[in-house]
């Protein structure tokens, strides 16, 4: 009865040395080396095609509990302003469930993050918000970080309850409005 015993080491070639020790009845016969070549390794890629990339989003926006952010954000809430706004939106949209890892610093860079958690970019609609709606405010010369809010089915919040949407007096402001593509 002859058996084999391979001694294998990881290394970073495709090619590496194995000792080989051959037995026979419990006793050692032979000890050689061999050179051992691993057989190629294959890449798979994977397209990403818009349906794959549809059905990820699909199930970002699923994984966000509307009600659990609008009620994080409600509680982290205070009557004045903090300049705070894109830390409680963070917060609040990490309790309902979004992934906001790499997370921008200031608030007018937010729209990647939320378009990654499912988010869609709309059509501003302060007239008929829904509940889980975010609105951003690109920095301006007075607001160099911009600002960003929620809407929790009855009120725009940041880091303090607003009395609207608008909450800066310059003129000629862009905001960027965005839903979750759920609530649609």
């Amino acid at each position: 009865m002859i058996h084999a015993h391979h001694a294998v080491h990881a290394h970073d070639t495709d090619a590496h040395s194995v000792q080989v020790h051959v037995r026979h009845a419990h006793r050692r016969v032979a000890t050689k080396k061999v050179q051992h070549v691993q057989p190629q390794r294959k890449v798979h890629h994977v397209k990403m095609t818009k349906q794959h990339i549809n059905h990820n989003v699909d199930l970002a926006a699923q994984r966000i509990n509307l009600s659990k952010f609008s009620h994080k954000l409600e509680s982290i809430s205070a009557r004045r302003s903090s300049e705070k706004c894109a830390r409680n939106v963070r917060i609040a949209l990490e309790t309902a469930g979004a992934n906001v890892s790499n997370h921008p610093i200031a608030a007018a860079n937010w729209g990647r993050t939320l378009e990654k958690n499912g988010y869609k970019q709309i059509k501003p609609a302060f007239n008929k918000p829904k509940k889980g709606d975010i609105y951003i405010i690109d920095a301006t010369s007075n607001h160099t970080y911009g600002h960003i809010a929620g809407y929790t089915g009855s009120e725009w919040i940041s880091d303090f309850r607003q009395n609207s949407y608008a909450v800066y007096r310059e003129k000629d402001v862009e905001y960027h409005y965005y839903r979750l593509e759920s609530a649609t």
